[in-house]
């Protein structure tokens, strides 16, 4: 309850000063208990980053883990350096060439970029036998409009595996999971 005190000191026009008393109004904060319900942002943040951990981890077994994980990784490396290659084609009006040699896990593709496939992967290439410049090389060749000598590039690991294909006709590269093939 609040007390209200008004005292007039002249009887001119002038309000009447009031006093106003908080002694005996009660306190408007909520007990204790009240105040410990609910989480704070410290907390939600840890719980959130378990849940991401354990959601990764959990992927990355059905995946086949760390190496199913490296596959995906490297299939998906190896389809932006065939579509850069087809890039490079219509873009700059010359035939671009990717090579693969699958025996040392090395590719070629446009501009003289160059990578390797870990130890882990088994590369396979099917392909145009005509445009291998020597035995053991597989060679895609894209053209001006898009097109291309096509082929299939399968990496695979256990028994999972991942296969780039490129289409002879558009020059289209496409990324799919593959079924072993020996």
């Amino acid at each position: 309850m609040m007390n209200r005190h008004c005292v007039r000191r002249d009887t001119s026009s002038t309000p009447p000063r009031c006093i106003v008393s908080r002694a005996a109004v009660p306190y408007a904060v909520a007990p204790k208990a009240a105040l410990s319900k609910g989480f704070t942002l410290v907390e939600i943040l840890i719980v959130v980053t378990l849940v991401a951990a354990l959601t990764l981890l959990l992927v990355g077994a059905m995946n086949g883990g760390m190496d199913g994980l490296k596959l995906r990784s490297n299939a998906k490396t190896l389809v932006a350096e065939l579509r850069h290659a087809r890039a490079q084609a219509i873009s700059t009006g010359t035939v671009q060439r990717f090579t693969i040699e699958p025996e040392k896990r090395i590719w070629t593709g446009a501009k003289q970029r160059h990578g390797e496939f870990p130890k882990a992967l088994e590369v396979t290439f099917t392909g145009v036998r005509q445009v291998q410049a020597r035995e053991g090389e597989g060679v895609i060749l894209f053209f001006e409009d898009g097109a291309s000598t096509g082929g299939r590039i399968q990496l695979r690991v256990k028994n999972a595996a991942w296969n780039a294909d490129v289409a002879w006709l558009t020059g289209e590269v496409t990324l799919r999971k593959g079924e072993i093939t020996r």
